[in-house]
C-alpha cells in the first residue's frame, strides 16, 4: 500500500506544501487563502512501483494527486484477469469518485513508477468543493472526460475488431514530431505487448500476431534509434476472412 515519503531528496524535498499545490492544475484557482489553508493540510507521499494507490473493492478517504511518475488503472476480476482501463501521470488525481458517493473504488491504481504524490483528506477535499466553485466543475470536467474514455473503450470492444484496438492503443500512445516530409505519428519507449494485451481484451498471442502484421504491412516501421513510426492507418493489414 502507500507509503509515506520522508526522506524526500533533491528538487520536490525542497518544495514547501503550498509550492506544490501550485504546480497541480486542478487547484490553480484556489485564492491565496484558500491555497495556503490546504498547503497545512495536504502531505507528500512516495510510493514504489507496484504499490496499490486505492485499491478496487475497498474505500479511501483521501485524494491523491501525481506529482511525479506513472501509475495505471486496473480492473480485476474473481479469476484474477486484468484490464488496464487508463494510464495517470503528473497532474491527475485518484479516489474522488469514492470521496463523492461513499463507494468502494471500482478499480485499482497502482504505480507503474516511482511516483510522488500529494494527498488530500475528505474533510479538505469537500471543503475545496464548496469553497471552490471552480474546483467542483473542474472535477465534474474530470469524472465526464473518464465517463467518455469508458464509452470510448466499451464501443471499441464491441465495435473493432482486435486489429483497429491495438492500433488505436499504439496511436493514442504515439506522439507528432515534425519532419523534412512533414509530421509524423512516433511511439518512444517501451510499449509491452502484455500491457497492450490488457489494454484491448485480447490475449498476449494475439497481440504479437497483430503486430508482426502491422511491420509487414509498413504501418508500423522501427528506425535505427529504436523509435516507431505509424504510417497512415489505412496502410495496416487486416485479419483475412
Amino acid at each position: 500500500m502507500v507509503i509515506a515519503a520522508e526522506g524526500w531528496s533533491g528538487t520536490m524535498a525542497a518544495l514547501s506544501n503550498l509550492d506544490l499545490l501550485c504546480r497541480v492544475p486542478i487547484f490553480s484557482s484556489l485564492t491565496p487563502a484558500q491555497m495556503a489553508r490546504l498547503g497545512s493540510s495536504v502531505q507528500k507521499l512516495r510510493v514504489k512501483r507496484g504499490d496499490v494507490i486505492v485499491e478496487q473493492g475497498k474505500t479511501s478517504n483521501s485524494l491523491f494527486v501525481i506529482l511525479i511518475g506513472r501509475a495505471r488503472v486496473v480492473m480485476t476480476d474473481e479469476r484474477g484477469k486484468e484490464v488496464i482501463l487508463a494510464s495517470l501521470g503528473p497532474g491527475d488525481y485518484v479516489g474522488e469518485l469514492s470521496l463523492i458517493d461513499g463507494y468502494a473504488h471500482s478499480a485499482n491504481v497502482i504505480a507503474e513508477t516511482q511516483a510522488d504524490l500529494l494527498m488530500l483528506g475528505r474533510a479538505e477535499f469537500q471543503s475545496c468543493l464548496e469553497d471552490n466553485r471552480a474546483i467542483s466543475i473542474a472535477v465534474i470536467q474530470g469524472l465526464a472526460k473518464r465517463l467518455r474514455k469508458a464509452d470510448e473503450q466499451i464501443r471499441s470492444l464491441a465495435l473493432m475488431d482486435v486489429y483497429d484496438r491495438v492500433a488505436s492503443v499504439l496511436e493514442n500512445a504515439a506522439t507528432t514530431e515534425v519532419t523534412e516530409a512533414g509530421p509524423v505519428r512516433v511511439l518512444r519507449g517501451k510499449l509491452h505487448r502484455q500491457d497492450i494485451a490488457k489494454m484491448v481484451g485480447a490475449t498476449r498471442e494475439t497481440v504479437s500476431r497483430v503486430m508482426k502484421d502491422f511491420e509487414e504491412s509498413g504501418f508500423l516501421q522501427t528506425r535505427q534509434d529504436g523509435s516507431i513510426v505509424l504510417a497512415d492507418r489505412r496502410s495496416r493489414r487486416s485479419p483475412t476472412a
